[in-house]
């Protein structure tokens, strides 16, 4: 714990044993999913599409780290690169942010590039299992000290393993990758009945896997203990081996 940082651990560890607490914030989170609550809000103009207590987290983490690149699986409407650049515009250095996505729709790529904070980010259009992006990413990371991984594209199983096996040695000690949408796993089935992802095969299930045969990574479980309210549950993963 930093100088006079308030953060009680031993507090927060408390609330994440507290089953009652911990059951009013699933309750609530799953009233929320059903009006869409991730989708009302914004950063910088952007629609950001997250919760924003994962924002935090994000932001507690990235100052923490001092990242040299930020890399990021799915772009959607860019408001989460946009986010991350404007961090590292505060922390200053050369700090930049890789967002690859499959289908960079054309309306979102041109109010992304118009933005201010767009002198601090690259985007590869492309699938990010695809080994060639994957390749891509490598070089455009070649000569960054702290890369962070922050994995928000497909949410199959298939997919995030594969992502979660390209993209970790990026990551070393001190650094986080980190996996969102693993509450998918515990929500209703109808909540994806559209979607390819669900209970058993979602980034929840790709992380329990991947931790199997890597023992680099570890669920840094006081991020979503002291969240209640988080679409990473067991995704936040803090690296503690090189």
């Amino acid at each position: 714990m930093q100088k006079n940082d308030p953060k009680d651990p031993q507090a927060i560890a408390r609330m994440g044993a507290d089953k009652e607490i911990q059951e009013q914030a699933r309750a609530l989170f799953l009233g929320s999913v059903k009006h869409r609550y991730s989708y009302n809000f914004s950063w910088l103009g952007r629609p950001i599409i997250q919760y924003p207590q994962d924002m935090i987290a994000a932001q507690e983490i990235i100052w923490q780290v001092q990242p040299d690149l930020i890399v990021e699986t799915g772009i959607a409407h860019g408001g989460s690169l946009i986010f991350y650049a404007s961090l590292l515009e505060l922390i200053g250095g050369p700090g930049r942010v890789l967002g690859l996505d499959i289908d960079i729709r054309e309306h979102n790529r041109v109010e992304i590039e118009k933005h201010p904070m767009f002198k601090r980010i690259s985007m590869i259009q492309g699938s990010s299992i695809d080994r060639a992006i994957a390749d891509q990413v490598y070089v455009a990371a070649k000569n960054a000290k702290k890369v962070l991984v922050i994995l928000d594209s497909n949410h199959t199983h298939e997919h995030v393993l594969k992502e979660l096996e390209l993209y970790s040695p990026l990551v070393k000690k001190g650094s986080y990758l980190i996996v969102y949408d693993t509450v998918v796993e515990d929500l209703p089935d109808e909540c994806f009945s559209d979607r390819p992802w669900g209970k058993g095969n979602n980034p929840k299930t790709a992380v329990w896997e991947f931790l199997k045969k890597n023992d680099r990574f570890e669920i840094d479980k006081e991020v979503e203990n002291k969240l209640l309210l988080t679409v990473g549950p067991d995704g936040y993963l803090r690296c503690v081996k090189d």
